[in-house]
């Protein structure tokens, strides 16, 4: 066992975590966040709280750096709970703060059944774990919630058949896709465009993706419309190579405007892409995407096409309940994981005890936790279970918090 976790007290420890720099991130949200200098200017895409393999959060045991995961390790009943042991065997849920500054891929997450599968035949196929062309990382399902923290736009699900028809014939060079759909249906429909030769994406295409960048540089477009994000895509710039297919999907997926305090679920087979904002996403603990477009990431369409749900819907935006004055909790159709968010104001306090490991991160402000421990804007701490706790601030204050729900929380949903 590592020296520095010689007979651990499973207590209130603080935890840093693990900042991913993909491309698509922001350059200063993060960085002022964690009150990190970005004198280099790097992208900060997302800041991970977990075990994850790919991104570790550290314990802080007297300024000496300990793996999470070597933590929980050593002693798993006190760390997790023997419920979470027996559930799950390992921290269940990753935690993670967004900046989009750029559009994510379209993408679809696997079912924890295919994603055992998935990783098995990939392992068996010789493919490294941190292979560019992997698709499943790991064994385990992500179903993922995310939490606005800044007005935040999505694409999430495939529109209404009758906004589906709207879309296609009143876009000219989409009008000839039409028929199909209204004959043979949504699946048919989408599995032509992402199968189309590039040849035929192209000439499509790109005089569609031409004049919405004009429109864009005329203002004629706000962010409901699908051409101010194909226009943003391309940096309003006419594309000199080949088009993204993933450009079919901005017309045909439900393009979603969520405020700050507001969430939205997705679920295994959901397809959608993020587009812009900052957010708090919490998810199974995985790093398992299918993509299909807008990335410069690995693209598996037959893989994508294979896991899709190919259904309309309505999202569904979540505000939470209620609970103690101050806190407001997420639940959620899986019993992996739920998300909480305490606003605190002047000389106010917050009590409660943990049931099972709970990760915080102070938001905004700054607490004293039983009178004891300072944590302030941008850091983070882990609650194990059995351990009550009391936070006093003196001024305005949010927290988010990361807990896997009791039985009883969760069973009146079915996992989509």
């Amino acid at each position: 066992m590592n020296q520095a976790i010689m007979n651990p007290s499973y207590t209130i420890l603080p935890i840093q975590g693990k900042v991913q720099h993909y491309e698509w991130g922001g350059f200063s949200f993060l960085p002022g966040l964690l009150g990190i200098n970005n004198q280099e200017n790097r992208p900060f895409a997302e800041y991970w709280l977990g075990v994850h393999p790919l991104g570790v959060a550290n314990i802080l045991l007297n300024d000496r750096a300990v793996l999470l995961s070597d933590f929980i390790s050593a002693d798993p009943h006190k760390a997790l709970s023997e419920r979470i042991v027996a559930q799950f065997g390992s921290l269940p849920y990753l935690l993670k703060i967004l900046d989009v500054n750029q559009m994510l891929s379209i993408q679809v997450h696997p079912s924890k059944e295919v994603a055992a599968q998935g990783f098995a035949r990939e392992d068996a196929m010789g493919i490294a774990r941190d292979a560019y062309n992997r698709n499943y990382k790991d064994q385990n399902h992500k179903p993922e919630v995310m939490l606005a923290i800044s007005e935040f736009w999505l694409l999430h699900g495939f529109k209404q058949q009758n906004l589906l028809e709207q879309i296609l014939a009143d876009t000219q060079e989409l009008q000839i896709l039409l028929p199909l759909f209204k004959r043979e249906g949504l699946a048919s429909l989408y599995s032509f465009i992402m199968e189309m030769d590039q040849q035929s994406v192209n000439d499509l295409l790109l005089p569609l993706v031409k004049r919405e960048i004009r429109k864009k540089r005329e203002g004629l477009l706000t962010k409901n419309d699908p051409g101010w994000w194909v226009a943003k895509y391309y940096k309003e710039e006419n594309p000199d190579g080949d088009i993204d297919r993933g450009v079919f999907s901005i017309y045909l997926f439900n393009i979603t405007q969520l405020q700050p305090g507001e969430a939205i679920f997705q679920g295994a087979g959901v397809p959608h892409a993020y587009l812009e904002g900052q957010n708090i996403e919490l998810m199974s603990n995985s790093d398992n995407v299918l993509r299909g477009g807008l990335t410069s990431k690995h693209i598996d369409v037959p893989e994508l096409l294979a896991n899709t749900r190919f259904e309309s819907i309505t999202p569904e935006i979540v505000k939470g309940t209620d609970l103690k004055e101050g806190e407001t909790v997420f639940h959620f159709p899986v019993p992996d994981f739920a998300l909480g968010m305490v606003r605190l104001n002047e000389a106010s306090s917050f009590e409660d005890k943990a049931t099972g490991p709970e990760i915080w991160m102070v938001m905004e402000g700054g607490i004293i936790i039983n009178n004891q421990m300072v944590v302030k804007k941008g850091e983070s701490f882990i609650v194990f279970p059995g351990n009550g706790y009391t936070f006093n601030t003196t001024g305005k204050t949010q927290l988010c918090k990361a807990f896997v729900p009791a039985d009883n929380a969760y069973s009146q949903y079915e996992e989509n």
